[in-house]
């Protein structure tokens, strides 16, 4: 009898041991190759044909002016936005310029590429956990708030915004130069169920009043007048006012109907006060290791949404004659577990090389935000789909399992944000340390390219870096584009 009662304890004990650790990790316990499988079946819904022949690096095609700012779309019909399930939007905020309050209907990561502001998210069914304190109390010495809402964050030059599907927010430029956000919406994402095509629904104003939209396509060039109103200007006046328990005067300005702003507005009256201790929380949240969350403490009302990739010591790849490369995914920001994004900040100096790698379980988009290079990117027939520069403000989609080289030029080196479809993304590389051809045997190469043993030690080992390489004297001797006329050989070879 003892024994049983033993032994129906011990079985208590492991299931709730592996039920709260279930709890505490969450999809972290499982293998990684079934997590990597279980994150990859969300995009099979949105796939379309990705028989992609030619890539470009591409700009804009849209532009929407406002009184504070203007708002550029790339062009969510291209073939490659279509393959990869996304579309890309660029806001330029002018000084004390006040994005109005929307939401989107697909999952965004956010890159602020210059300047610095406050983003406010409305996360539903949050508390209002921030009081503002008016200027008469202030001056009274008064401890009286006449305000609450829910947090605001501060945000500068590199910090990664992530931002789920269907929350309010809002941006303002409190800084004094131009606030410039890119940002990638996942419209492949199980978040969205509408369709491919991206929507964001504003509360105020009227985003595209008389705005005039250009469309650029094989150059070609045309102008249209668009009109978009907010939401509530479907509903009746009465209604509205009904619904607040505020007058049909009031009422009737929620619509915005003779507001010509745009979507980016002038708020010169803007005084919403940020801790001061925010900097000395973040400092903390930054020693402490994030292994050490259990999950629990950190509630959806609670949760980061920002993380900084501009730092050089937060680097996770570093060489001193190259560059370095810092990645953001969802162990080091849980929330991008949800999301199921990621990103990367790369950074390469003058001539440097970032080793040729392909996104196991992603596609990359690659915003440059300076400098120019060169990429090439190669498919699975062995033909290249992309060769060419690549400068500041461009975007470039680089497929899954397509194979991408990244140069820098020879003036001010290059930069890039790349947004990744998966929230724990995973590249394999062909040069370096790291590398497929680093981990095949010497009597593998030799068989396969026909060269001598001599040849293919030269292969595995003349490169030692792991992914981002220094320019060589090779190189400086032959041209800016022998290293990369060398790779494409090598993977030509093993397609």
């Amino acid at each position: 009898m003892a024994l049983r009662s033993f032994f129906f304890v011990a079985t208590a004990l492991l299931l709730l041991i592996h039920g709260g650790s279930a709890l505490f990790f969450g999809e972290q316990q499982e293998p990684m190759w079934q997590s990597l499988h279980q994150q990859q079946q969300h995009r099979l819904r949105a796939r379309t044909d990705c028989r992609v022949d030619r890539l470009t690096a591409q700009e804009p095609t849209i532009r929407l002016d406002s009184e504070a700012g203007r708002t550029e779309f790339w062009d969510r019909n291209n073939q490659q936005f279509q393959c990869a399930g996304v579309s890309a939007v660029r806001n330029t905020i002018e000084r004390r310029g006040l994005l109005l309050p929307h939401y989107n209907n697909a999952p965004q990561l956010l890159y602020v590429v210059r300047g610095r502001g406050v983003l406010g998210v409305v996360i539903p069914g949050c508390a209002e956990t921030f009081e503002t304190e008016t200027q008469q109390a202030q001056s009274d010495r008064r401890r009286r708030f006449s305000d609450r809402h829910q947090k605001v964050r501060q945000f500068k030059q590199g910090d990664v915004l992530a931002l789920p599907a269907g929350f309010t927010l809002w941006l303002y430029n409190n800084g004094d130069e131009q606030l410039v956000t890119v940002a990638l919406l996942d419209t492949g994402n199980e978040a969205n169920q509408l369709d491919q095509t991206f929507r964001n629904f504003f509360l105020a104003g009227t985003p595209q009043y008389g705005q005039q939209t250009s469309f650029r396509r094989e150059g070609a060039e045309e102008e249209q007048a668009g009109r978009k109103n907010n939401i509530f200007y479907g509903f009746e006046d009465e209604l509205l006012a009904e619904v607040f328990d505020v007058d049909r005067e009031t009422a009737a300005k929620l619509k915005g109907q003779d507001d010509r702003r745009g979507q980016i507005v002038r708020a010169e009256k803007f005084n919403i006060v940020l801790p001061e201790a925010e900097e000395e929380e973040e400092r903390r949240e930054r020693g402490a290791p994030w292994s050490a969350a259990n999950g629990l403490e950190e509630t959806i009302c609670s949760a980061k949404l920002r993380e900084n990739l501009d730092e050089p010591s937060r680097a996770d790849v570093y060489n001193p004659r190259g560059g370095r490369i810092s990645s953001l995914n969802s162990q080091k920001l849980p929330i991008l577990s949800w999301l199921r994004l990621s990103a990367e900040k790369g950074t390469l100096y003058r001539n440097a090389i970032m080793a040729p790698h392909w996104n196991v379980n992603a596609h990359s988009v690659i915003y440059i935000t300076r400098g120019n290079g060169r990429f090439q990117v190669v498919g699975h027939t062995g033909k290249s789909v992309f060769d060419g520069e690549v400068r500041e403000g461009q975007l470039i989609i680089v497929p899954q399992n397509f194979v991408v080289i990244k140069k820098a030029g020879d003036d001010e080196g290059l930069e890039w944000i790349s947004f990744k479809t998966n929230d724990n993304a995973v590249t394999s590389q062909l040069a370096g340390r790291l590398s497929a051809i680093r981990a095949m045997p010497e009597e593998v190469l030799m068989n396969s390219y026909g060269i001598s043993r001599q040849d293919a030690k030269n292969l595995k080992y003349k490169r030692d870096e792991s992914s981002v390489f220094g320019s060589t004297s090779r190189s400086r001797s032959h041209g800016r584009s022998q290293p990369l006329d060398l790779a494409l050989d090598v993977i030509k070879a093993m397609m």
